[in-house]
C-alpha cells in the first residue's frame, strides 16, 4: 500500500493535537503503520504534576541494523483564529500549499517518512518510529521515558533521525548534527522592606540584583568553535512587584537563559553563576533548571548517509549545522547517533503554518533514498 504524504498530513492536521492533547493523531498513525506490517505499542506515561501522555512505538522487522525515526504529533496552540487564512485544523490546500498547524512542525515530516517506507522493498534489518505527544510540552512523559522502555526491552536502535524542520529556504539546504544546551535560571535577591526615606532601616535588594546581572551579562562564556556559535546568556525578565514609589521592596528577581555549546558543561555553568552571585554577596536564592545538554554527532557515516541522499535527490550540498533551539534529539543522543532532518522551518509556530506539497514529496524521496542506501550496506 503506497501512502500519499499529502493526504496523511491532512489527516493528521485535522486532529487538533495541541499539547498535551492527542486528539486521535496517534490512532491515525497506528492504523496506517499496522497496514504496512508494523508492530505497534502504545506507551502511556504519567507523573505527578504533569499531564498524562500517550506515545507510539512502531517497529517493522526484528533484526539489525535498526533504523529509527523520531518525531512528535503534538503541536503548539493556533493563536488568534481570525488571523488564519484557512482553519488551522482544516488541512486546506491552496496553490500547491497545504495549510494548518503542524504541517511543518512536524506532522508533514512524519507523513513523508511513512510514505517513504511504503515505497520501500523488503529490507534486512528493522525500521522503527518513536512518536511522542510531549515534545512541545514539558518533555517529561514522552521521549525520555520511551527511550528507557526501549532500553529495558532491548529495542534500542543503531541510528536515529529526528524529523524536525531543519531547512531554511529549500529542502536539503541544512542538516542539524548537534544542538546547544539550555539552562533556565531564576535569581531572587532578598532584602528588607522599608520606607525610602529611611534606607538605613531597610535593605534594598535591587542594587545587588543589578550588580549580579551586570556581571553575568558581561562575562564572555566562550568564542564558539568549528561547529558551534559562542554560548550566550540572555536576561529575559526582571521583576520587583513593587507598585509603590516610596517603598523599598523586600525581594527582587530576574530570569535568564543560557544557550551553551560543547565548550561548556552544566556543572561548570552552575558554578560560574554561583560564584558571580557570591562575589556580589548578600542573601539570595537561585533556581536552575536544565532543559538539555549540548551535543554534537561527529561527521561520519550518519551525516554522510543523509547528505548523500540529499545530493542524489536534489543535487544540493547540505550545510551541517548546530543552529537553532533544541529538540528531543538531546535525549536520544545518550543512546545512539542522532541527526535531525525534515521540512522548511519558516512558518513553524506561526499563523498560517504551511508546507509546499512539492516539498513533502521531495522529503519523501530523500527519506526513501536514505533508507535504501542504509540497508544496502
Amino acid at each position: 500500500m503506497l501512502v500519499d504524504p499529502t493526504e496523511l498530513t491532512k489527516e493528521l492536521v485535522r486532529c487538533p493535537s495541541v499539547t498535551p492533547s492527542d486528539a486521535g493523531a496517534l490512532d491515525v498513525l497506528q492504523e496506517v503503520l499496522t497496514s504496512l506490517g508494523f508492530s505497534c505499542t502504545r506507551l502511556a506515561f504519567s507523573e505527578q504534576g504533569t499531564a498524562d501522555i500517550d506515545n507510539l512505538y512502531a517497529r517493522l522487522g526484528e533484526g539489525s541494523p535498526h533504523f529509527c525515526y523520531a518525531g512528535h504529533t503534538d503541536v503548539v496552540p493556533a493563536g488568534a483564529l481570525d488571523d488564519w487564512d484557512f482553519g488551522p485544523f482544516d488541512g486546506s490546500v491552496s496553490d500547491g500549499v497545504l495549510y494548518g498547524r503542524g504541517t511543518s512542525d512536524m506532522k508533514g515530516g512524519i507523513a513523508a517518512f511513512i510514505a517513504a517506507i511504503s515505497s520501500l522493498n523488503d529490507v534486512e534489518g528493522s525500521i522503527s518510529l518513536l512518536i511522542t505527544g510531549d515534545e512541545e510540552g514539558p518533555a517529561i512523559n514522552g521521549t525520555v521515558k520511551m527511550l528507557k522502555w526501549l532500553e529495558q526491552n532491548n529495542q534500542l536502535p543503531d541510528v536515529c533521525i529526528v524529523g524536525e524542520p531543519t531547512n531554511v529556504d529549500d529542502i536539503g539546504d541544512m542538516v542539524k548534527i548537534g544542538r546547544r544546551g539550555s539552562i533556565n535560571a531564576t535569581l531572587t535577591v532578598h532584602g528588607r522592606q522599608g520606607h525610602v526615606a529611611y534606607p538605613h532601616l531597610a535593605d534594598n535588594p535591587v542594587p545587588r540584583l543589578i550588580k549580579m546581572l551586570a556581571k553575568l551579562n558581561a562575562h564572555e562564556l566562550d568564542i564558539g568553535n568549528e561547529f558551534f556559535q559562542p554560548s550566550n546568556l540572555e536576561i529575559v525578565t526582571v521583576d520587583v512587584g513593587n507598585e509603590a514609589s516610596n517603598v523599598i521592596p523586600m525581594d527582587a528577581s530576574a530570569k535568564f537563559n543560557i544557550r551553551f555549546n560543547n565548550e561548556q558543561s552544566i556543572d561548570g555553568l552552575k558554578k560560574l553563576i554561583g560564584d558571580i552571585c557570591e562575589d556580589v554577596g548578600g542573601e539570595y536564592s537561585l533556581d536552575i533548571n536544565v532543559s538539555g545538554d549540548a551535543f554534537l554527532t561527529p561527521q561520519g557515516p550518519l551525516s554522510e548517509l543523509i547528505a548523500g541522499a540529499i545530493k542524489q535527490v536534489t543535487g544540493r550540498e547540505a550545510e551541517l549545522s548546530t543552529s537553532g533551539g533544541t529538540s528531543d534529539a538531546r535525549f536520544i543522543k545518550n543512546y545512539c547517533p542522532v541527526i535531525e532532518f525534515g521540512l522548511i522551518n519558516k512558518t513553524i509556530h506561526k499563523v498560517n503554518e504551511c508546507v509546499r506539497i512539492d516539498d513533502l514529496l521531495t522529503l519523501r524521496d530523500i527519506y526513501l533514498m536514505m533508507l535504501k542506501n542504509y540497508f544496502a550496506k
